[in-house]
């Protein structure tokens, strides 16, 4: 079964005003008290009372709905046909989110007609684009397309530049949905660049969760959880029940993905008991038609077909007919699992019909497939056969993997029992090269491990090579400032009276000079034997020998990848005095990757502020990994969950800032316990560090620990102002 995401729409808002998340709750209580202060009956109160109706929609439908009907009530009053129109707008955007499509499609033609009448253009153009969120909705690709396009060229001919990230994202929507994926990803890239310039956290988190949506269908499940958690996280800043919903089920989806059904179905559930979001009858039906994919997986059928039952009567009741063909192949393997074919025939059939007129690729093989399987236990054979042939053929051209592989199967079976056994064996060996590189993962472990082991070693060695150089440097340097001090003062001696005080000047620079270079390289020296401590090194293989003894075959794959390229990057690192930001951001990425994957207790973004260009930046290495390393050895004592660290960059004033954030007990909490002042050596090092840094790369740098608790917060804040240097940008 497909995996079904809870879509983000986004909406085309013509008024005079934006949105952002968390900002929301502080306008609508100002528009309230503006209300109550401004009493005439105006233009100004219909605007008032349409911003209302627009901030509420999502969350509040009913107060949404009634401010939209005063609007139009005091519009008709003092006839102002343009707020009469934007009340239709409003309501028609209310109801559409409660998919009432009957209704909301009836406002947004009274709307167009209204504005029409006075040839207002903008208006025209914001109901059209909403019709085709519409109708994208309800799956007709075809009629949302056009309308996107319609409202794109009212715009254009107004000269309006600010809607178009808008209809990049919107249209990005319609090449996912019919499998145009670089197209989708290339719109949804523009407006999230548009969305971030402005400041549009709405229109932000929709661009993570579709771009997540992409990286999840393509198998990358590292970018897709990292999108959807961008978007979980800023959707809790701005309290947007709905948003929650959506990112829970989504996380969920990436679980199911990875055959996790329990943790998936976790996550279902706790998007289902977010009541604020319930309203919505798509959203239980994206989160039905999941849970009923997880039963079928786990051959439960009746459970299964429970599930499906609902989401195919909800799917029904609001004309839905993308969700309704989800459910009924959903009611056609559940059928098929009971050996009831008959009713297995009637629904992949009737998904089939729906399919071939949405477009909808991926149900439309899933039905093919479906009904060549029933036809095949009924021993219909040539039926079978047609439709598996169909199956394969739609699979190749739109390079869906599993219906390949199905179809082959299929095909091998059916041409076995009609004698074609020519054919047979050629559909077995094109299912053998299938599974030969799709599902060998046994022989590819173990090609993984022996490379793995032969880079370790290698990485091992290197290593103990440049730390015996370290050392010798460090005595050569030390022997040449002895011998540098000599000469000097022999020079001191011979200078005239006149000179000495220049003399004197030029021995303290040079003295202080080589001081420092020194303890650079014994601070440089202390902080790769911090980072290869045989502690860490055996305490992650130690790890990695319990998940193998518990056969836990991809998690420890997994876990060892990370350790590896974590391992490859800091010795890398250790070599250069300044390495690339971004290379450095994958090392901590890799760092936080492998603590948290063995018990995933870790909530961890990495954010840098569109303004960096990490390609840019050079820094010295290894100094932000000892503070992100002290919030999970330190931060979290008897806190089991919720656990949240975040890495924040940006620049301003010129300065490099990086923020590590973390919810745990604070730093003033962590000093009252006798382990607290036990420092942590690593942030020790940093800190002297930063002291040579700051010379040597002509800036100012420096660490800052605060307890949150001053900003009515919990938890620590380790501010460091990173020096660096900037790179020419070739291009």
């Amino acid at each position: 079964m497909k995996i079904i995401n809870a879509p983000i729409i986004c909406l085309l808002c013509f008024l005079s005003f934006s949105t952002t998340g968390l900002s929301q709750y502080k306008k609508i209580d100002s528009l309230k008290k503006e209300l109550k202060t401004y009493t005439r009956k105006d233009t100004v109160r219909v605007k008032i009372l349409n911003h209302l109706a627009y901030y509420l929609y999502r969350n509040n439908f009913s107060q949404s709905l009634a401010y939209a009907e005063q609007a139009g009530k005091l519009a008709d009053e003092i006839k102002s046909v343009k707020g009469k129109a934007r009340s239709f707008y409003m309501k028609g955007i209310a109801y559409m989110e409660r998919a009432n499509f009957k209704v909301s499609i009836h406002n947004y033609e009274k709307a167009i007609e209204l504005y029409t009448s006075i040839d207002d253009l903008k208006g025209i153009a914001g109901c059209k684009n909403a019709l085709g969120v519409l109708y994208n909705y309800k799956g007709n690709k075809k009629l949302a397309l056009q309308y996107y396009e319609e409202a794109l060229a009212i715009d254009q001919k107004l000269g309006i530049k600010k809607n178009l990230p808008n209809y990049q994202y919107n249209i990005g929507n319609i090449y996912s949905d019919i499998g145009k994926y670089k197209k989708a990803l290339a719109n949804y890239k523009k407006a999230l660049r548009a969305y971030t310039n402005n400041n549009n956290e709405y229109g932000m988190l929709s661009c993570w969760n579709s771009m997540a949506m992409m990286y999840l269908n393509q198998g990358d499940y590292s970018q897709a959880i990292e999108y959807h958690h961008k978007s979980l996280d800023l959707a809790k800043l701005s309290k947007d029940s709905l948003s929650i919903f959506q990112s829970l089920n989504n996380i969920g989806n990436i679980y199911r993905q990875q055959q996790l059904y329990d943790k998936a179905l976790d996550f279902y559930k706790k998007a289902l008991a977010i009541k604020q979001a319930n309203h919505n009858n798509k959203n239980i039906i994206a989160i039905k038609n999941n849970m009923g994919g997880i039963y079928l997986d786990k051959k439960k059928f009746a459970k299964a077909l429970s599930c499906f039952k609902e989401t195919n009567t909800l799917s029904k009741a609001i004309e839905d007919n993308e969700y309704l063909a989800v459910s009924l192949n959903g009611l056609g393997f559940s059928y098929l699992g009971m050996k009831n074919y008959s009713k297995a025939l009637a629904n992949f059939q009737e998904a089939n019909k729906i399919t071939s007129v949405n477009q909808k690729q991926y149900e439309l093989v899933e039905s093919y497939v479906g009904i060549a399987y029933v036809y095949y236990y009924m021993k219909k054979y040539n039926l079978a056969l047609i439709n598996a042939e169909k199956a394969a053929q739609l699979a190749n051209k739109y390079k869906l993997l599993k219906h390949r592989s199905d179809a082959y199967e299929l095909l091998s079976l059916i041409n076995n029992e009609l004698g074609e056994h020519k054919k047979a064996l050629i559909s077995n060996q094109q299912l053998k090269i299938l599974n030969d590189s799709l599902l060998n993962r046994e022989h590819i472990q173990k090609i993984t491990e022996v490379e793995y082991e032969y880079k370790y070693k290698n990485e091992l060695a290197s290593a103990e090579k440049r730390e015996l150089r370290l050392t010798q440097t460090v005595q050569t340097t030390t022997n040449s400032l002895e011998k540098s001090q000599r000469n000097l003062l022999l020079g001191v001696i011979a200078f005239l009276i006149t000179t000495l005080v220049l003399g004197a000047a030029i021995f303290f620079l040079k003295l202080r000079n080589e001081k420092s270079k020194t303890q650079n390289i014994i601070i440089e020296q202390k902080l790769l034997r911090s980072q290869m401590t045989p502690h860490f090194i055996f305490n992650s293989l130690s790890v990695l020998q319990g998940m193998i003894l518990n056969k836990e075959e991809k998690k420890s794959v997994a876990y060892l990848s990370k350790f590896s390229k974590l391992l490859r990057i800091t010795l890398e690192n250790s070599r250069d005095k300044t390495v690339s930001l971004s290379q450095e951001l994958i090392a901590i990425k890799n760092y936080l990757a492998l603590q948290n994957l063995e018990d995933k207790t870790y909530i961890y973004t990495v954010i840098v502020e569109e303004a960096i260009d990490t390609s840019l930046f050079e820094i010295p290495p290894m100094l932000i990994q000892p503070f992100v390393e002290n919030a999970i050895e330190h931060a979290f004592v008897n806190q089991k969950e919720d656990r949240i660290i975040d890495v924040h960059l940006s620049y301003s004033n010129e300065n490099l800032i990086c923020t590590i954030t973390d919810n745990g007990i604070g730093v003033d909490a962590q000093k009252e316990k006798p382990q607290g002042t036990k420092k942590s050596l690593s942030t020790t090092i940093t800190s002297e560090r930063l002291k040579i840094l700051s010379k040597d790369f002509k800036m100012s740098s420096s660490v800052t620990v605060e307890d949150r608790k001053k900003y009515n917060e919990q938890g620590t804040r380790v501010t460091l102002i990173i020096p660096y240097k900037l790179q020419e940008n070739v291009s």
